[in-house]
């Protein structure tokens, strides 16, 4: 799941599809429809793209529209448009159905997630369909004004500044009252699985198989158990933790990005002799403290700099240094970039340098549409914002890596002014098959304790990634995804806990180590400036698609 306290952007504007004023009010009419396929209007590319590459990722693709109502327990109340995407399988004699996708958000659109997985085994035996959810992209859209000021963004903020956190969270909240209409407080999880089922019916499909990434877990979970008769299989990629909602999984995310960093600190520091930074994972800590402090007085200029971020200061070395340190291949690039940070002086970073933070910047960036400030306040949020001080206080000073006490700070839902119109779904698994529950050991946006939990919960089977920072498994680890693929495809559940590798640590050796273990790293011989090195490094995360939305 993202950050809970980025800055909400605007989508396009917000529309409800009247309903037929003699249209009944029972739900037969939606399940009756029946998708209409046909090639997809690709549209024009995004800024910077290609249009050859634009066509590809377009190709083969069928689109279609299915219609759902505003309100379940109101059909009459108005309908919304929902879009839909196939790529048919590619082994006719082999196809076993269609496997919906979600990629999690939550507000992340799915559309173009069946070409992103073209190349999959899962693309030879299902139909894969993709969609984008009420208020999202080609659906049906939910926006939110965006605020006059530009809200503040402090990982480690002061007590002046806990005002001004709140002021910016209420700013944000009345912004998504103005535009949201009577749209905004039916865009929920619940309805999100709602919606699917209508999908599934309108394909003709008795059942679906299921393959969720990071939010979309519990949007898995929640459309099992609504329409347990209808799901398959399921594999739920990253998931959730089943009772942190929403508060806590945001907080949960300084929480992992503090373990990160620890780790990281204990590779370096037995590598004092590379890069200087301290014999012990203290003194390395103590390193970074004084840098971050350094940069906060004065913030170092580099190249190309996003405009959010003109100069790296002290949130931006936070951010950077939490983000980037869960994935274990690019600790070495992460050293000797923090390593050329603490050498510069007014005159500012190489351009090779600033493009390699500006790499790592957009790795680790959320947006946000409407849909997230609506989504995340289906369930309760503390209302004292003595809380949130309170909570600030200590994250500032034990978990200021990543979000760093911006995880603890009061949101929009702090001061939700709509009152759900019903409670969250009980999750349970009663009457579809045993599941897979897939989680990486470091996971930076969904901490680990949520996959067994989740697995706990729905009794499923869990694959866990050891030493592993990636969010998002299936496609980037071989050992998890053969053993995904053999499920999902041949019905065959891994053992009910299984432990796959992650990606390896740098071949760096450390300090003392015999000749024979110091092998020669590709990383400290890779040909090119650093730039093109992280570029390189962060497209293997993940190598068969582009990295999908949190």
């Amino acid at each position: 799941m993202a950050v809970l306290t980025g800055m909400v952007l605007v989508a396009g504007p917000a529309t409800i599809v009247p309903a037929e004023a003699k249209s009944p009010k029972s739900l037969a009419s939606y399940y009756q429809q029946a998708a209409d396929w046909a090639t997809c209007d690709r549209g024009e590319p995004p800024a910077g793209m290609p249009e050859d590459v634009w066509e590809f990722i377009w190709k083969g693709l069928e689109c279609a529209e299915v219609i759902v109502p505003l309100d379940y327990r109101n059909p009459s109340a108005g309908n919304l448009s929902i879009a839909i995407s196939r790529l048919k399988a590619t082994g006719p004699a082999r196809r076993q159905g269609v496997l919906l996708m979600n990629p999690g958000g939550p507000g992340g659109g799915g559309l173009l997630m069946p070409s992103f997985m073209r190349a999959d085994a899962i693309a030879g035996a299902f139909d894969l369909i993709g969609f984008d959810p009420r208020g999202v992209g080609r659906s049906t859209t939910l926006e939110c004004e965006v605020p006059a000021a530009e809200p503040l963004f402090e990982t480690r903020p002061t007590d002046a500044q806990f005002g001004r956190l709140a002021a910016d969270a209420l700013a944000q909240e009345q912004g998504c009252q103005r535009a949201g209409g009577g749209l905004r407080k039916f865009i929920s999880t619940a309805n999100t699985a709602r919606d699917m089922d209508v999908i599934r019916a309108a394909m003709g499909e008795k059942k679906i198989n299921y393959l969720g990434f990071s939010y979309g877990t519990y949007l898995g979970a929640v459309y099992g158990s609504l329409f347990p008769a209808k799901l398959n299989r399921s594999v739920l990629d990253s998931s959730m933790h089943p009772d942190w909602f929403y508060y806590e999984a945001s907080k949960q995310q300084a929480v992992a990005a503090r373990e990160n960093v620890d780790a990281w600190a204990g590779w370096v520091a037995q590598r004092h002799s590379r890069y200087g930074f301290g014999k012990t994972a203290a003194e390395v800590k103590t390193t970074m403290d004084t840098l971050r402090a350094k940069l906060a007085k004065n913030p170092v200029p580099w190249p190309e700099a996003p405009p959010e971020f003109p100069k790296i200061d002290g949130t931006f070395f936070d951010l950077i240094l939490g983000g980037e340190a869960a994935y274990r291949p690019a600790w070495h690039e992460l050293a000797l970039l923090i390593g050329e940070l603490g050498r510069t002086g007014k005159t500012g970073l190489s351009p090779a340098a600033g493009r390699a933070f500006k790499a790592l910047y957009g790795a680790i960036k959320d947006t946000y549409s409407g849909v997230f400030p609506a989504v995340t306040c289906e369930a309760d949020w503390p209302r004292d914002l003595k809380v949130y001080e309170a909570q600030m206080r200590l994250f500032r000073k034990k978990y200021p890596y990543g979000p760093g006490a911006m995880a603890a700070a009061p949101t929009n839902c702090t001061f939700r002014s709509f009152t759900p119109p019903e409670k969250l779904i009980d999750l349970k698994r009663a009457g579809y098959p045993t599941g897979l529950v897939v989680q990486a050991e470091f996971d930076p946006a969904t901490q680990y304790d949520g996959g067994p939990a989740m697995a706990a919960a729905l009794n499923n089977n869990l694959i866990s990634v050891k030493d592993e920072g990636s969010h998002g498994i299936y496609g980037g680890n071989e050992c998890a995804t053969r053993k995904i693929n053999d499920y999902l495809i041949k019905g065959i559940l891994p053992g009910s806990r299984t432990v796959c590798a992650g990606a390896p640590r740098p071949d760096v050796p450390a300090d003392g180590a015999p000749p024979a273990a110091a092998r020669t790293s590709k990383a400290l011989t890779a040909p090119g400036p650093i730039d093109q090195r992280i570029t390189a490094l962060l497209a293997r995360q993940n190598p068969s698609r582009p990295h999908l939305p949190s």
